[in-house]
This record gives structure tokens, C-alpha cells and sequence, in this order.
């Protein structure tokens, strides 16, 4: 059975397949959620189709339909991380072959990341720029036909992390959160100051 909830900032209901996983503050709109144990969103591009391996789309989401044009959509971000490739993740989402996510994950190394995933039939895995701490702020955008991704350590000063297009024709798009845990036993993740504004981004690469 799925629950929708109105969370302040986004002038949108947001929905969740997952009955009771996601906890959000009315007072100030505070998300937290803890992914289930094993739970991802990925595709592996090196995994044979004929196999039922490779495949998992069964993270916990809270999404939204996106308004028609351009929008700016962001969050600070705080996992407590406990296994490699645990995250939060802000994610957009047409359907299960077309989908994109920027994660702040738990490399193999140990470290904290801002990560980049574009799935168009399969998955690809793009590593941004590690964090020290715990916390980050993401932002999506949508200008035009294409999609930009930046994170910040700050809220104020922005940093591409990468500029792409997708599209599923006939799909609407949906807009929100995430939580994995691909290998863990699940982790604690907080979306904090989330915002969505109908405002086109005016440059990539100046660090608004």
C-alpha cells in the first residue's frame, strides 16, 4: 500500500510504495528513512541479460511528479554510513530501464562520495569528489532537454558533477529521494532544507 506525503519545500505531494519507511517532520520538513537491508537501484552494464543477475530495483523512494519546465532541486544530505555503497540519493525516474541518481555513497575505500549513476537500458557509475564527514548537499536541475547534477559542501558553492541527457518518450518524469544499502544491513539517511524551485539554472560551471 503506498503513502504520500507533503513535504515542505516541495509544492508537490511525494509518493512511497513502502508503507511507514519514510518519517517526515511537518514542522520543518526534515526526511529520514532507513534502507533496507540489500537494497539498491542499479543495473550492471557488465552482467549478462540472459541472467537474473546484475539487477536490483528495490531501494526505498519517495517520488513525486515533476512540474512541465525547468526546476532546481536540492538537499542536505547525512547517511550514517555502516557498508560499502550505502547512500542517500536525490533520483529521477521514468521508469525501471530509465532513471538517474546522485548519491552521497560509501566508497570500497572507506570514504564518503558524491557519486553519479545514468541509466539508460543499463546503468553507468561515475565517482565525483569525496567528502570529509558525514554530510552534503545535492542538487538537481532540469534545463531544457538536459539534466545537470551539482553537490556542494557548503549549500552556497556549487560543483558540476555532471551535465546529461535522458528521456523515456510517453513516460512522465518523477522527482525525489532515496536510500540504499547494496551490501550492508541498512543505514540511516537524512534529507535535510529541501527545496524545489521552478528556476532555470543560469550557468553549469560558475558555482551558483
Amino acid at each position: 500500500m503506498s503513502t504520500t506525503h507533503q513535504v515542505s519545500g516541495v509544492p508537490f505531494p511525494l509518493t512511497t510504495p513502502q508503507d511507514n519507511d519514510w518519517h517526515v517532520a511537518p514542522e520543518t520538513g526534515t526526511v529520514r528513512v532507513t534502507a533496507a537491508p540489500r537494497s539498491d537501484i542499479f543495473i550492471d552494464p557488465g552482467a549478462d541479460p540472459a541472467l537474473a543477475t546484475g539487477k536490483a530495483l528495490n531501494a526505498v523512494t519517495l517520488l513525486g511528479d515533476a512540474p512541465a519546465g525547468d526546476f532546481q532541486f536540492r538537499a542536505r544530505v547525512s547517511v550514517d554510513f555502516q557498508a560499502t555503497f550505502d547512500a542517500g540519493v536525490l533520483l529521477l525516474w521514468f521508469d525501471e530501464r530509465h532513471w538517474a541518481k546522485l548519491c552521497f555513497e560509501y566508497s570500497p575505500d572507506g570514504e564518503a562520495m558524491v557519486v553519479s549513476v545514468v541509466n539508460r537500458e543499463v546503468a553507468d557509475d561515475a565517482n565525483g569528489f569525496v567528502v570529509e564527514g558525514d554530510a552534503v548537499w545535492l542538487r538537481v536541475s532540469r534545463i531544457g532537454g538536459a539534466f545537470a547534477y551539482h553537490a556542494s559542501l557548503d549549500g552556497e558553492s556549487w560543483r558540476l558533477i555532471r551535465y546529461f541527457a535522458l528521456d523515456a518518450p510517453g513516460r512522465p518524469l518523477r522527482v525525489g529521494l532515496e536510500a540504499q544499502a547494496p551490501t550492508g544491513e541498512g543505514c540511516a539517511v537524512t534529507f535535510e532544507r529541501i527545496a524545489f524551485t521552478a528556476d532555470r539554472l543560469a550557468e553549469l560551471r560558475d558555482g551558483s
